[in-house]
């Protein structure tokens, strides 16, 4: 499957929603490189969530930079599907400042499902007990967004197979 070389994916949600899974997925299917924007925070950011503190706008304005960044150099050479929690609108305002064209992926669903979830995974650094203030900081996706919201509760393959049936007729129609 062709990528346009123009538009960046930013697949997004609440931890413990499948981000990674859905965006390697994605990756795979476009032929794009897939990065993982938890790899992209600075150490202190990773030392503040594994402590159990939640983030602030402060503490995550060098790593939305570095998400930006990264966004804007793959864009010139084919694109790329990157994960960003981006929670806020700001935040994905701050990602969209490096890429306009970026679509967003919103992957959501019931806190309960996704506690579930992440009780049955281990992750280095980012414990349960944030979910709630993740689910708190969330902003849903507007219809004004370049994007999409998305179920987590079919099959991942189903779901790669919506958000590219989408994301495929939207790039079409803003080329």
């Amino acid at each position: 499957m062709e990528q346009d070389p123009t538009v960046s994916i930013v697949v997004m949600g609440v931890q413990g929603v499948g981000k990674t899974t859905i965006g390697t997925q994605l990756a795979a299917r476009l032929g794009v490189p897939f990065i993982d924007g938890d790899r992209l925070h600075p150490p202190r950011n990773v030392e503040l969530m594994a402590s159990g503190h939640p983030l602030t706008d402060e503490d995550r304005e060098p790593w939305l930079r570095r998400v930006g960044e990264t966004l804007a150099e793959h864009r010139a050479t084919g694109g790329l599907v990157i994960v960003c929690s981006a929670l806020r609108r700001r935040y994905r305002d701050a990602l969209r400042s490096f890429d306009s064209e970026a679509f967003f992926v919103e992957l959501y669903g019931p806190m309960e499902l996704v506690a579930e979830r992440i009780g049955r995974r281990t992750h280095e650094y980012m414990p349960p007990a944030l979910l709630q203030s993740q689910y708190d900081t969330l902003e849903p996706l507007a219809a004004d967004e370049h994007g999409m919201r998305v179920s987590i509760e079919p099959a991942p393959e189903v779901i790669v197979d919506e958000v590219l049936a989408r994301y495929l007729s939207t790039a079409e129609g803003r080329s």
